[in-house]
C-alpha cells in the first residue's frame, strides 16, 4: 500500500495497516495457551500423585500419561520460550549488561527469573519421569511423582506472568 500526496489514506485504514500482528506475537499468544495446558496437567499428576500415595493405589498407565503429557506440554513450552527469548531481544536486552537489566522488573523477570525458573522446572519434569520409571514400588512412583512434579508445579506458578503481577502481568488469555 502506497502513500501519495494526492489521495490522502483514511486514518483507520493507515492504523489497522501499521498494527500488523506478527510471527512473534502469534507465536506469544500460542506460548500463553499452552500455559493452561501445562498447569491442568501438572495439577492432574499431583493430584494423582497425593491420591496414588494416601489410598496406596496401584501406579498405573493413567498415572504415566498424565506425567507424560506435563513432559511433552513442557518440552512444547520450552522450545516456544526459547524462540521468544532470541527472538524478541531479551537475550540481547541481557548481553547488554546485567546492572542496567536488573533495575528495570519486567527485564529482570523475562530476561532471567521467568527463563531460569522454568528451565529448572523443565529439568525436574525430566528427571521425576526418569525417577518414577526406575521406581520399584508403585508407592515409590507416586513419592517420586509427587516431589518432582510438585516442585516444578510450584516453580511455573511462581514464574508465570499472572496479570495481577505489577509491571510484568500479561492477561489471563491471550489475544489474537
Amino acid at each position: 500500500m502506497l502513500i501519495s500526496a494526492q489521495k490522502p489514506v483514511p486514518l483507520i485504514s493507515l492504523t489497522l495497516f501499521l498494527y500488523k500482528p506478527t510471527f512473534m506475537t502469534y507465536l506469544l499468544s500460542i506460548h500463553n495457551i499452552v500455559r493452561w495446558l501445562i498447569l491442568i496437567f501438572g495439577l492432574l499428576a499431583v493430584i494423582k500423585a497425593l491420591g496414588g500415595l494416601s489410598g496406596k493405589k496401584a501406579y498405573t498407565a493413567g498415572d504415566n500419561k498424565t506425567g507424560l503429557f506435563f513432559m511433552i506440554g513442557f518440552d512444547i513450552q520450552l522450545l516456544l520460550g526459547l524462540v521468544l527469548y532470541f527472538g524478541r531481544g531479551w537475550f540481547d536486552i541481557v548481553k547488554a549488561g546485567m546492572a542496567d537489566m536488573m533495575k528495570v522488573p519486567a527485564n529482570r523477570f523475562f530476561g532471567m527469573e521467568h527463563a531460569l525458573m522454568m528451565i529448572i522446572a523443565w529439568i525436574l519434569v525430566h528427571m521425576g519421569r526418569s525417577m518414577i520409571k526406575r521406581g520399584t514400588t508403585d508407592a515409590q512412583k507416586h513419592k517420586r511423582s509427587l516431589i518432582f512434579y510438585g516442585i516444578a508445579l510450584l516453580l511455573v506458578l511462581a514464574a508465570m506472568p499472572w496479570p495481577f503481577r505489577e509491571a510484568i502481568g500479561r492477561p489471563w488469555f491471550p489475544q489474537f
